[in-house]
């Protein structure tokens, strides 16, 4: 174990205790994480959401090997009060991770550097070590793990008596979920190896696991249990960090022969495929409350067969009983039951069946000429507002190196482009601006915008929001250079920051983030400048429909808006004027749109080309400000 790894805090909200489990169950669930990493690198405060919780209850009944300390919100490092939690911070109280799916990788991250030899909780990043790491925002699948089934378990338990009488959409929607076929790195080569199994007329794979466990493990139990496919042989051997038999001889020519359309699916064994990751971690409390609370109530769970056999599966990882046992989790021993059938558990989903069908087709066919013609018999153009301040630019030689974009591997050219850009930014900031404001720059990257501001405004706070931990270090480490003491960063995504600020700016927010970026200034009754990009990510979200401003819906329909949208990414340089031209004039129309959706909600917005344009193929600008 190193030495050197500073202690971190650990910030967790609490409600109340149900059962085994403690409330919000994201506390439960990060909880549930550090008993299986066995870390003890955070010191941990619960901060009580009410002012009737009782701390000797809470720490009689939470974990025996952690010290857990009770803070009230008030009391929370500044940077925390502007996070929804679980936050973890660092000792300086600059940098923090916030949201549940940051904090979980982070702490698995942590676990590993404290104990390289821990490469079971590495693995629990999955493939390139991406699982959850895709925001919520984008990622259906890290919204139901990490949002919608904790939220949709906690309405059940603590719901009215008809509430509880259905089994909740998203719950059901891992149940269809663990019923799709499972894609994976390499899996022709294992959909092959099933062919040839099925074949050959086995009956189960052939066994991997070893006599002896992992050093300090017990034997995995599987004589009860016997393996029986391809899939659980393969998930088990890569539990205990050995590979499956490579002794397997060259399949045979109809098997090679077999077109792939035509290879059986393979199974899921845990909830993102064939191997154990952190979205099981991030399920089993949830679903464990859910259980436990239906059997309490004599209810039928014969519409789950597959998330019982996933729970019961998920006993039979190391660690995972000795996790339960630490956080008083008392796992239940269900009856294996029969698959629903298909019909059955369609008419138990409830689908918002308008944005699923928007997604179904993504083909679109014809240029921009007849949409932008549509508009225009509507009296719709591109309309851009004069520059307020065109020529103003920085002294950038006069500056320290740490402020300038250069600092790096950039390019002389790229960070001239990039300087021109922040001119345009910083310009219009300063002449919003106040002293004591806190500008907040949303989806910083390696804080090119929000460094300068925060060098050149010493009177404002900045607070740098990024969900890539390794672009904030970057910054940070260039702040920390620059001996900065108006700035912090937290690394999370857009909807775990809820603190209240006077600027939101954004510089290429790409696609839907732009959207977010706005949202969350309307919600603050914040001016905002940001510099959109990717116009051809747009596409409707949980939160967000296409278009979104009355004058354009009622014109164009989602899929003519999308195309204009796709044409809108048309502005690199390498591309013929013309070409270029149309693009510019589908990125006017998009942010149009925008712009007339949030004066819609009370803002003045103007839309307006970056001086000189040279600087950016995306180099419109939205400036807003509540009326």
């Amino acid at each position: 174990m190193k030495d050197s790894i500073p202690e971190e805090h650990l910030y967790l909200g609490f409600s109340h205790q149900y059962g085994d489990s403690i409330f919000p169950l994201h506390t439960s669930i990060s909880l549930f994480l550090l008993s299986y990493c066995d870390c003890k690198l955070f010191k941990i405060f619960l901060v009580p959401t009410g002012e009737n919780a009782d701390d000797q209850l809470v720490t009689k009944n939470l974990l025996h090997d952690f010290e857990v300390c009770l803070i009230s919100r008030h009391q929370l490092p500044m940077v925390v009060q502007s996070c929804c939690l679980p936050a973890v911070v660092v000792k300086d109280g600059k940098f923090c991770r916030a949201g549940l799916s940051v904090v979980l990788r982070h702490i698995i991250q942590k676990t590993y550097e404290a104990d390289p030899s821990r490469k079971d909780v590495l693995e629990l990043l999955g493939f390139k070590k991406t699982c959850l790491k895709a925001c919520a925002e984008v990622s259906r699948w890290t919204r139901l793990c990490e949002i919608s089934i904790p939220l949709a378990v906690e309405r059940f338990l603590t719901g009215s008596a008809e509430q509880c009488q259905s089994i909740p959409p998203d719950i059901l929607e891992l149940e269809r979920k663990l019923g799709e076929p499972v894609r994976v790195h390499n899996d022709d080569k294992i959909r092959r190896q099933k062919l040839q199994q099925q074949k050959a007329g086995a009956k189960t794979a052939l066994s991997v696991l070893p006599k002896e466990a992992a050093e300090g493990e017990k034997t995995v139990e599987m004589d009860e249990h016997p393996l029986p496919s391809l899939e659980l042989s393969i998930a088990f051997s890569k539990l205990l960090v050995q590979e499956v038999s490579a002794t397997v001889n060259r399949e045979p020519t109809h098997i090679r022969k077999t077109k792939t359309s035509d290879l059986p699916p393979l199974d899921h064994v845990f909830a993102e495929g064939l191997y154990f990751t952190l979205a099981d971690i991030v399920l089993l409390p949830c679903i464990h409350q859910f259980l436990v609370f239906s059997k309490k109530q004599g209810k039928n769970l014969l519409n789950l067969p597959l998330i019982s056999s996933w729970y019961q599966r998920v006993q039979e990882i190391p660690r995972v009983k000795k996790a339960a046992d630490k956080c008083s989790m008392q796992l239940l021993q269900l009856p294996e039951l029969q698959s629903a059938p298909e019909e059955q558990l369609q008419n138990f989903l409830l689908v918002p069946n308008e944005l699923e069908e928007e997604h179904e087709d993504n083909h679109f066919i014809g240029g921009p000429r007849p949409t932008m013609t549509k508009l225009m018999e509507s009296g719709i153009e591109t309309k851009f507002s004069p520059h307020p301040c065109p020529n103003w630019t920085l002294d950038w030689n006069s500056l320290p190196a740490a402020v300038s974009p250069g600092e790096g591997k950039m390019s002389r050219d790229r960070a001239l482009r990039k300087q021109q850009q922040l001119n345009n930014l910083l310009a219009v900031v300063k002449k919003l601006a106040k002293p004591g404001d806190v500008i907040v720059d949303f989806c910083s990257g390696g804080g090119h915008v929000g460094i300068v501001l925060a060098h050149m405004m010493p009177s404002c706070q900045v607070v740098l929001i990024e969900n890539k931990e390794l672009s904030l270090i970057r910054a940070k480490d260039r702040s920390d250079e620059l001996g900065l003491n108006n700035i912090w960063f937290i690394q999370a995504n857009l909807d775990y920051f809820n603190g209240t600020f006077n600027i939101g700016v954004a510089l290429h927010a790409c696609g839907v983030a732009t959207d977010m970026v706005i949202e969350h200034c309307i919600k603050a009754q914040a001016a905002f400048v940001i510099c959109p990009c990717c116009y051809g990510f747009i596409q409707n979200t949980v939160k967000f429909t296409y278009p979104q401003s009355h004058q354009f819906k009622e014109i164009l329909s989602y899929k003519e808006h999308m195309i204009l949208c796709r044409f809108a990414d048309q502005t690199a340089v390498q591309l013929p004027p013309e070409r270029r031209l149309i693009g510019k004039q589908c990125m006017g129309l998009v942010d149009l749109d925008r712009a007339w959706a949030a004066e819609g909600r009370n803002y003045s917005v103007q839309v307006i080309s970056m001086e000189p344009e040279s600087c950016s193929p995306k180099n419109n600008m939205l400036v807003g400000t509540p009326t």
